[in-house]
């Protein structure tokens, strides 16, 4: 059976009739604005087709969501075949076009095309049941009906797999919309098969999930992005301490009963992440990296605090040897609103008003030359990128002094204090060896897929100090043509150990 070689919206499927439901200000059909985000970078040819003589309000909006969301308009009179005018714009493309139409079109769905034009008809009351089996097409079929517009890409990704063979793997994926599309948009995400086979396949959680799950070998997920709480206080265990959104629950559920899925990464593996305490606690290990001769990677010193007037708060902080100024961030690392609410406290009687959310970290400031190398490990690669940071401890002190060093807030991921002056890498010698000898180390610790962690040097020492460790980054500093397929040979890697694992188990 062909691969997919385009698909064609007709107006029909976008524009709402007088009962349709419409998405907001995009004067959509319901579900179209869904469906064309998740077509836009997934590497296919994608257009809209309308007749001539569209009312010019509607053939305008359709002009608008082409440009939009990279689309290619094909004006049809009645007698025009859809065919010959997308391999006219569309030339060279291989495979089945898919045409998709309204079950309102009957003009459209009764009319004859050649073999390689699949009409897929939405909405029609012919539609069985949703189970896996519905996207099994064959090669001679030449139209099926669908429920809903979010269910096409499941039908790209049964045709794609199945016409590219038993060597490719589907990954499922779910995260936040932004993020999805920060990693779509680069190309990360296609759904035809990847140079080294793996097609993506968005996860709809409107969608029955086992249908879903059905299609794919792999579920990819940014797990914090579905965090409700994080119950730091409580006495359990991590796992029992976080609580995840309902659709991410049920998902976890059924990927549970499916023996054959491979799930990138399972949460087990992610909850020491979210705890600033418990990855720190690992970090010490990196101690067992150290050679004579060589500079030390470590972890920073730090100490938990659970209550800011703790009367013994000063004769920890110097068991724990820090000296101040001290660095305070919260015990859970992401997932939270207030995870990122730090400090930078440079007077011991000013933790008594510090308004950072408790159980907290005090953590080792070094001063680093307001240099930090921001580490992304990809399955077995190792890439870098250098960015500015915040100031040495003097510069911050000086700064502070005018305002009586009270504490200096802020949140990490939008006002870090950086650096005014341009990177200076004078006498600044970063061991990029001993860091990835860390990063090999990290992924075995965590068993880990996809993660990133910051590290700093020490002036004076040299100590390579890593200061956080987070999970699938966006690495977004490592260019596209070089991040994107490691990204995608660490996902295929995981789903290959996996199946041989499993395979050894039941053996």
């Amino acid at each position: 059976m062909a691969g997919v070689k385009g698909i064609v919206l007709d107006s029909s499927v976008l524009l709402p009739s007088a009962d349709d439901e419409v998405n907001g200000d995009a004067g959509l059909r319901s579900g179209a604005e869904f469906l064309l985000r998740k077509l836009r970078y997934c590497n296919i040819p994608i257009g809209i087709s309308h007749e001539q003589g569209l009312l010019s309000l509607k053939e305008c909006l359709l002009k608008e969501v082409a440009k939009t969301y990279l689309c290619t308009i094909f004006c049809l009179s009645p007698e025009d075949d859809i065919s010959s005018e997308v391999d006219r714009i569309w030339e060279g493309k291989e495979g089945k076009l898919i045409h998709v139409i309204s079950c309102g079109r009957e003009d459209l769905s009764q009319k004859k095309n050649g073999s390689h034009i699949l009409k897929v008809i939405v909405g029609s009351a012919e539609r069985q049941a949703s189970n896996g089996s519905d996207y099994a097409l064959t090669a001679e079929m030449l139209s099926i009906s669908i429920n809903k517009l979010q269910e096409l890409p499941l039908l790209v990704c049964s045709m794609n797999r199945k016409a590219a063979g038993e060597e490719v793997s589907a990954v499922g994926y779910v995260m936040k919309p932004s993020r999805e599309e920060d990693f779509a948009k680069r190309g990360a995400f296609p759904l035809c098969p990847t140079q080294n086979g793996l097609i993506f396949l968005p996860l709809n959680y409107e969608l029955p999930i086992p249908s879903q799950l059905q299609l794919v070998d792999a579920i990819l997920h940014k797990a914090t992005d579905e965090i409700l709480a994080v119950d730091m206080a409580s006495p359990s265990e991590i796992s029992d301490k976080v609580t995840f959104t309902r659709n991410l629950q049920e998902l976890q559920r059924y990927v549970e009963g499916q023996t054959d899925c491979c799930m990138i990464d399972p949460f087990n593996n992610i909850f020491p992440i979210l705890d600033r305490m418990k990855i720190q606690q690992i970090l010490i290990g990196l101690e067992t990296l150290n050679t004579e001769g060589r500079c030390k990677i470590r972890a920073p010193y730090f100490v938990k605090v659970d209550s800011f007037d703790d009367p013994n708060l000063e004769q920890r902080l110097v068991e724990a040897k820090l000296s101040l100024p001290n660095i305070v961030k919260p015990q859970v690392a992401c997932g939270v609103s207030d995870a990122h609410s730090m400090a930078i406290v440079f007077k011991v009687d000013h933790y008594k008003d510090l308004n950072v959310p408790l159980p907290a970290v005090v953590q080792e400031y070094v001063d680093h030359s307001s240099l930090i190398y921001k580490f992304y490990a990809l399955g077995g690669k190792v890439f870098y990128a250098v960015k500015k940071s915040i100031p040495n401890a003097d510069t911050l002190m000086n700064l502070a002094a005018e305002k009586g060093l009270k504490p200096l807030h802020f949140d990490s991921l939008k006002s870090l204090p950086v650096a005014k002056e341009q990177l200076n890498f004078d006498g600044h010698k970063l061991d990029l060896e001993l860091v990835k000898d860390a990063a090999n180390w990290l992924r075995r610790t965590l068993d880990l897929t996809i993660f990133g962690f910051d590290v700093v040097v020490q002036e004076g020492s040299g100590d390579h100090v890593i200061v956080d460790v987070n999970y699938l980054p966006s690495f977004k500093e490592v260019p596209d043509d070089t991040a994107i397929p490691a990204f995608w040979d660490a996902l295929k890697e995981k789903i290959v150990s996996t199946k041989k694992q499993k395979a050894r188990e039941t053996s």
